[in-house]
């Protein structure tokens, strides 16, 4: 135990986060992989980047993430609808993603979340020779991306009402 206690110096926030990684995963795991017969690639993705261990600070992500990923989603969705299967769909939506991220929609955390999320949708959308099946497959990335999103938040809840921490010392690595 002292040589636990010597590398995490009383703090627990890197411990809480793993605990609450490992629960989300599972979770997910069992809900898309084994009942939807799904790959939970893209939710377990979407639930760590979505996770903190400060409760406050994956509110934040969050709702970042979620603007950000609609954003992303809704133009590879269109570019899809509109462009089709062609090459040269996946670079144009993603520098257009990245123009209304930076300036129209404006929240700096997470913005870097639209262009990947549009890339996402567009190469899930290669997958398939059709625009239809693109559109599908496209949708339900989508919906897979934004589960991932929300059983991370609902996780890091549960694990921070089960396991409160107490605010991070200030020289702590998360207030800088």
């Amino acid at each position: 135990m002292k040589v636990l206690d010597r590398y995490i110096k009383g703090d627990m926030h890197g411990i809480h986060y793993a605990v609450s990684i490992f629960f989300a995963t599972a979770i997910l795991w069992v809900l898309v992989h084994e009942m939807a017969e799904a790959n939970p690639v893209w939710a377990i993705s979407s639930m760590v980047a979505t996770s903190d261990p400060s409760m406050k600070q994956a509110v934040l992500i969050l709702r970042s993430r979620i603007i950000n990923t609609l954003v992303g989603c809704a133009v590879g969705l269109l570019f899809i609808a509109v462009g089709g299967m062609r090459l040269i769909t996946l670079p144009i939506a993603m520098a257009v993603t990245v123009l209304l991220s930076v300036y129209v929609v404006r929240i700096q955390t997470m913005w870097r979340q639209a262009p990947i999320s549009a890339a996402f949708i567009i190469a899930a959308g290669f997958e398939y020779h059709s625009r239809k099946q693109g559109l599908i497959a496209g949708a339900t990335r989508m919906g897979e991306v934004l589960f991932g999103c929300v059983v991370g938040i609902v996780v890091a809840w549960v694990v921070s009402e089960v396991w409160p921490l107490p605010a991070p010392a200030p020289d702590h690595p998360a207030n800088k």
